[in-house]
């Protein structure tokens, strides 16, 4: 075989992770730009296999085109404008106009196109994080495939092989493009659309941010000290609820590219891990939790069935993930007599307020001075006053009247008469405490040994 066929045949099997040619690029599909921080409504499937769609949390679904049987999709990797929360906003990388990037859907046995281009000031790759793929499709940038450019069109195509969840997020430069917020979620439903089918199915990722009071850039360089713990690079307030009907199924697919594990909480449900980085769990391998940990790099999908009405706090239990920005330097107040001094500090701070002496809740119901473009630590309103939270925090709302395909926000609960805890106003016995048992006396008689002083 001459070196001239070989090169042909080699060049013809490199359609994933390629440039584009200037030919080509007049067929590319189209790449969708979206803005809006709100969740948008799931996007049914118009062609291809059917599949109920999911709904992601403060996001949306990328729309593709079926070509001669493929389902072709294009992300755009670029600087985009996240708000976090009405009253800060973020600088940070993502795809398609957002971070993190679209969620991608597709059906089990489905051949995928993806067309990817860089508008990012420096060179990229994607990784198809949990997916099984041929290697020259692994999106690893030296070692399965040439840098993206900026300015270039890379395609990367290969059959989705199983269901499952999953990710995807660059292998270039992570350190800086990964603490910018370039990821996204890509959800493969069963070939079979009965297969372990629900009512409602939530797709969110975490991750978090360092970014200074009154800045808009994150620090790529922080570790862990992180001030902002998002989901899908949101924080509550501005987290929207998961909404559901009385009994229905639903699952909730979490997925961390954090740099620390996240306890997941949910109340009001006991729920079942039914699917992993790798795959669905079989039922005999499966116990109730409330609580699962969903470490760096994994993916969990938790189902139950939501049985009782209200609105239940859903949030990740470690505390300071439920917080937005602050000062971990802040001394401990607890117990100091502010009295006396705060007039005195007045005259060099106009604006300083007593603070910490009694706990940290006066911070969740003063509005305090804030520098521009941030969020207070605690915040948030319900029904009965201030919610005192931040962060990955959010509320899973249960009603009956909702209706199949509502994702609107139904507003507070209806609390049923005399099913709120309230204030007792009648007398109350004095305590009764243990006395401590009177030590016996007895007597302590000392031998000394002999030569001893």
């Amino acid at each position: 075989m001459s070196n001239r066929r070989r090169f042909l045949q080699a060049a013809a099997g490199l359609v994933g992770a390629s440039t584009v040619s200037r030919l080509g690029a007049a067929g590319l599909p189209e790449a969708p730009i979206q803005t809006s921080a709100a969740t948008q409504p799931p996007l049914s499937p118009r062609d291809g296999r059917p599949y109920q769609p999911v709904v992601t949390l403060n996001g949306w679904t990328l729309p593709w085109r079926m070509k001669n049987g493929v389902k072709e999709f294009h992300l755009v990797a670029e600087p985009v404008v996240r708000e976090l929360a009405p009253g800060m906003k973020a600088h940070l990388w993502g795809y398609n106009g957002q971070s993190p990037g679209p969620t991608i859907e597709c059906v089990e046995g489905d051949r995928v196109r993806i067309f990817v281009t860089n508008r990012l000031p420096e060179h990229t790759t994607i990784h198809w994080h949990g997916v099984l793929l041929p290697n020259g499709m692994d999106g690893v940038g030296g070692l399965n495939q040439p840098q993206i450019k900026p300015g270039k069109t890379f395609v990367y195509e290969f059959d989705m092989i199983k269901s499952g969840t999953f990710m995807y997020h660059p292998h270039a430069d992570e350190m800086t493009q990964m603490a910018m917020g370039m990821m996204g979620f890509l959800v493969v439903h069963p070939k079979n659309p009965d297969f372990m089918r629900v009512d409602r199915d939530f797709v969110f990722l975490l991750s978090a941010y360092d970014i200074e009071p009154g800045s808009y850039t994150p620090r790529v360089n922080t570790m862990l000290d992180f001030n902002l713990w998002t989901w899908n690079s949101r924080v509550f307030p501005g987290i929207d609820p998961l909404v559901a009907r009385t009994n229905d199924r639903v699952r909730i697919r979490i997925g961390n590219l954090t740099m620390t594990n996240h306890p997941i909480h949910l109340h009001g449900v006991d729920f079942e891990v039914t699917c992993t980085d790798g795959g669905w769990v079989p039922k005999s391998a499966r116990w109730p939790e409330v609580t699962t940990d969903v470490a760096v790099g994994q993916m969990r999908a938790i189902e139950f069935v939501a049985a009782r009405p209200g609105d239940w706090a859903f949030h990740c239990h470690k505390s300071h993930h439920t917080m937005n920005a602050m000062g971990h330097s802040v001394p401990t107040m607890i117990g100091v007599d502010h009295r006396g001094l705060v007039e005195k500090i007045n005259k060099l701070v106009p604006d300083y307020m007593v603070m910490g002496e009694r706990g940290m809740a006066d911070m969740g119901e003063m509005e305090m001075p804030l520098p521009d473009n941030t969020l207070p630590m605690m915040t948030g309103q319900g029904q009965f006053g201030p919610i005192e939270m931040g962060g990955m925090f959010t509320v899973f709302k249960v009603r009956d009247d909702i209706r199949p395909g509502d994702y609107r926000d139904p507003g507070h609960y209806r609390y049923p008469k005399g099913s709120v805890a309230y204030e007792w106003t009648g007398e109350l016995a004095p305590p009764v405490r243990a006395k401590a048992p009177e030590a016996d006396a007895q007597t302590l008689k000392v031998v000394k040994p002999k030569g001893h002083h």
